[in-house]
């Protein structure tokens, strides 16, 4: 660079946005982002599976299908030119980002918490989470046996995931009564 060259001055901060990939593609789509210096982050949760008659503990996609990275829109094409990388979620030809502090939100949660896929939802009781790593977002009220279970959406990809949370967790005028 000589002297005179200015710095590069990007118009658009990083942010957070989804990236779809081919099926069963997201951590080699991960390892190629990490390779070219691109922020990422899959989230992944822990599933017993059987093979050959064994059973093994593996990391599998909280989103099947889907991998964050944290770009300038300047630098989409470093991420669309990743084999297996189908497409940066979009709206009318514009980026979609995912909103401020959600995916801050849920690596905190990941750390700390048990996780697992669950189909998104349209009906149930919507909550506030007012503490704990997920504060701030919203999701719906699931029961299952005996255990509080909130189903937190990510509506940009239309993705969900289900986690336990306890009571008090949640904003205490929408915990509903038992029967």
């Amino acid at each position: 660079m000589s002297a005179n060259a200015e710095p590069l001055v990007l118009c658009n901060p990083p942010r957070w946005y989804a990236t779809y990939t081919a099926p069963r593609h997201e951590k080699s789509v991960l390892m190629h982002l990490q390779r070219r210096d691109v922020e990422t982050f899959l989230p992944l949760y822990s599933s017993t599976r059987m093979w050959n008659g064994r059973r093994a503990v593996v990391q599998m996609p909280l989103f099947p299908g889907y991998l964050f990275v944290r770009i300038s829109t300047e630098h989409r094409l470093r991420v669309l030119e990743v084999p297996g990388v189908l497409s940066i979620v979009s709206s009318q030809g514009r980026l979609v980002p995912v909103p401020e502090g959600e995916v801050e939100a849920l690596r905190c949660a990941l750390s700390i918490r048990k996780f697992e896929p669950h189909p998104l939802l349209s009906r149930g009781r919507r909550v506030h989470i007012k503490n704990g790593p997920l504060r701030g977002l919203e999701g719906i009220i699931l029961r299952q046996t005996h255990q509080l279970r909130m189903v937190v959406s990510v509506d940009c990809i239309k993705q969900s995931f289900a986690v336990e949370l306890e009571a008090s967790d949640l904003e205490s005028e929408a915990i509903p009564l038992r029967a």
